[in-house]
């Protein structure tokens, strides 16, 4: 058998059989058996067999006052949550399992659901990724926060100040991209600053106490200047995305009218955040223990390090700058209308979005001959769990609302009929900030925003006054490292515990509830038209 590779690999011993030998024994068989068994028993396969299972008992055994579509609506439900919070599934495989589920359960059909993974919403989301994946590949965040810093930094140094610069940097790079990405980003900086201290036992108290101060600020800063503008987070698209799906003839949410109402409540919650980190961490004294340690030389080294800025670099900051002003004055206010109307309001947020993502696929980097400031290959980092999440997070609001399961699922908190209109924004407040702790800020505003609205509809009043809470509640997970991916980046990096995430966190929930509570009824109701029916 000349040629035949397997004959090289049959031995020459006629002892040695010709195939492998698998025990056939009753010893064998018992061994196999519990091998496969265990093999079926790990933590990752029982929460995969789960979330049918939850399905298949709910559609057996759940009854509800509706029709038979709100039922299979739960259990769907039961299925994608359990692997979403469990994450026995990748999260981006789960997030699609809608476009299969629902048309199997007869909840919507296979177009409908496919709809809700492509709208004005995702392509604002591609868009601004982009811009953020030149950002980060230039290197502009760092230069950005590098001067940001030195401006903070102050001669003699003061820590509350640079803690505040930091801050501050952090918050205003986390307005222009998601969360964790900005956390990823400003971390290694923050970092970085820190390694100038001494580590181990040598390390001071105060020290000690800068570095957690440092650290708890990064994390919980990106979280709050996500909450200004609809691109910081994806909970802010969420919400945007179910009032255009549940209120199509109401105005639309713009980038505008988001930032008029979200960027007064991230200040009135950073100061707080400030405050109580100085308090906790920057004891009286900390200049003189950190001086011999910090100052300006080694941050203006480092930004030597990076050199002018090419023109790269001035181009994307360009497109950038001008992406952000056509959102902004796209629909400026009723009596003053933006540039849209100049194309009778066909265009969105999304447009202008990937319009601009488009010129840095079009403008040469003057780098190297026929290079542009982007190309696809570095495009191969784009987010796509987080898109395919906020696809998710639609198509299970239109099912919940289409199944009928929000009518029923509202009476459970019918309780909120009867709040008083200055308690109603505290209270779903709180339920979705407590919620928010134990699972996906995304998941989160997924499941209660659609029921909010149901208890809205009951109660006469305007739907954002619930959601709106609701969504910006959910971005409260200040407490645990698992609220949300940005706090696991601030975890992983030694310099805190959980302890010092429910010192802080728990104030800063507090202080974020209040403000909340004070700015609903009164700038909601100028921005949003909350005290009018809709």
């Amino acid at each position: 058998m000349n040629g035949d590779n397997t004959s090289a690999t049959v031995s020459d011993d006629p002892k040695t059989p010709l195939l492998p030998v698998h025990g056939d024994g009753p010893l064998h068989r018992s061994e196999s058996f519990n091998s496969t068994i265990r093999s079926i028993l790990t933590p990752k396969n029982f929460f995969i067999l789960l979330g049918p299972l939850l399905c298949a008992i709910i559609c057996l055994c759940v009854k509800l006052d509706g029709p038979a579509t709100s039922r299979n609506m739960l259990a769907v439900l039961a299925w994608v949550f359990t692997w979403w919070i469990t994450e026995a599934v990748p999260m981006p495989i789960t997030s699609m399992s809608p476009l299969f589920l629902f048309p199997l359960f007869g909840i919507a059909s296979a177009d409908d659901v496919a709809q809700s993974y492509m709208d004005d919403v995702i392509a604002l989301v591609l868009g601004s990724f982009i811009l953020a994946l030149a950002v980060e590949h230039y290197n502009i965040h760092r230069r950005l926060a590098l001067n940001i810093t030195l401006l903070f930094c102050g001669d003699p140094l003061n820590p509350p100040l640079l803690l505040l610069g930091i801050c501050a940097t952090t918050a205003f790079v986390s307005m222009w991209m998601h969360n964790v990405a900005a956390a990823m980003l400003m971390m290694p900086v923050a970092t970085g600053i820190l390694q100038r201290f001494p580590s181990g036992p040598t390390q001071s108290t105060v020290v000690n106490k800068f570095c957690r101060a440092v650290v708890l600020g990064v994390i919980y800063s990106t979280a709050i200047g996500g909450i200004s503008t609809l691109t910081g987070t994806g909970v802010n698209l969420i919400l945007v995305g179910m009032w255009k799906s549940y209120f199509p003839e109401a105005n639309p949410i713009s980038f505008n009218t988001w930032f008029f109402f979200g960027f007064p409540l991230a200040l009135m919650i950073f100061f707080p955040l400030w405050g109580i980190l100085c308090l906790l961490y920057c004891p009286r004294g900390s200049s003189h223990a950190l001086s011999p340690y910090l100052d300006k030389s080694h941050l203006r080294r480092e930004l030597q390090l990076l050199g002018p800025m090419a023109f790269a670099e001035k181009i994307i900051l360009i497109v950038f700058s001008m992406l952000i002003v056509l959102w902004m004055t796209r629909s400026i206010t009723d009596d003053i209308p933006g540039w849209g109307v100049l194309f009778n309001d066909r265009v969105g947020d999304g447009t202008v979005s990937v319009m601009m993502a488009t010129l840095l696929f079009i403008i040469p980097n003057k780098k190297q001959r026929g290079e542009k400031l982007m190309d696809w290959n570095k495009c191969k980092k784009l987010p796509w769990n987080i898109i395919l999440l906020l696809g998710a997070g639609f198509a299970i609001a239109a099912g919940v609302r289409s199944s009928g399961l929000a009518d029923v699922l509202s009476e459970a908190l019918d309780f909120l009929e009867h709040a008083p209109y200055l308690a109603i924004a505290p209270s779903v407040c709180l339920i979705s900030g407590t919620i928010t702790e134990f699972t996906s800020n995304n998941a989160t505003t997924t499941l209660v925003v659609p029921l909010l609205i149901q208890i809205a509809k009951t109660m006469h009043v305007h739907p954002l006054l619930l959601m709106v809470p609701g969504a910006i509640g959910a971005q409260f997970s200040y407490l645990l490292p698992t609220g949300t991916p940005s706090n696991i980046v601030g975890f992983a990096t030694g310099h805190i515990d959980i302890k010092d995430m429910l010192k802080t966190g728990l104030p800063l929930k507090i202080a974020g509830v209040a403000v909340l509570s004070f700015l609903m009824p009164t700038l909601g109701a100028f921005v949003f038209g909350t005290n009018k029916q809709l």
